[in-house]
């Protein structure tokens, strides 16, 4: 009878389950840093889940606040050269700048915007007024330093990024691994 009810109950949308944001930190294969923000309506689940992938991959779940040190939350906007031809380095960084960005970085192919995430706003509307073509904006965690990895540990460090992308309640994956361009968190 009481499961009857609970269907009941959640067809009449009565089940009101409530999702929490968790974030898990720990050192992956060679000892890189990673930390993994989950949004789920069951924490041992995804607790359990999470851990697997560090232990499967040879890495290690620490205690909250083990690697969030090294990582900083900064908003990013990357501009590709090729769609703002006409943008010389030097407009760029007066625009960005002027609008509260911290820094304009000179990237292969196009130029990377780095401002605070309280200023993330401020700057794309100073791009979007001056006509810039953002081809990726967001608010993410940079880390401090990263981590040289040999081929061996590049293709460990992706295989558990890849692990803990697979698991419905991850939400991002941050590392510090020096990952090739075309991999990189």
């Amino acid at each position: 009878n009481d499961n009857i009810q609970r269907i009941i109950k959640k067809a009449e949308g009565g089940d009101k389950t409530e999702y929490e944001a968790i974030t898990y930190e720990g050192y992956g294969p060679g000892g890189v840093a990673v930390m993994v923000e989950t949004l789920t309506d069951n924490r041992n689940r995804t607790a359990a889940d999470v851990r697997h992938v560090f232990s499967k991959s040879g890495g290690n779940m620490g205690e909250t606040g083990c690697v969030n040190w090294m990582f900083k939350r900064k908003g990013v906007f990357t501009i590709d050269g090729e769609e703002n031809e006409s943008l010389t380095e030097d407009d760029l960084m007066m625009i960005a700048l002027d609008a509260g960005a911290e820094d304009v970085k000179s990237e292969e192919g196009g130029f990377e915007i780095i401002t605070q995430p309280e200023d993330f706003d401020a700057v794309e509307k100073a791009l979007a007024d001056n006509n810039v073509e953002v081809a990726m904006a967001e608010i993410t965690m940079i880390p401090d330093t990263m981590a040289e990895l040999d081929e061996e540990g590049v293709a460990k460090v992706q295989k558990m990024l890849d692990l803990l992308d697979d698991l419905d309640d991850v939400q991002d994956v941050y590392t510090n691994a020096d990952l090739p361009d075309d991999d990189e968190e």
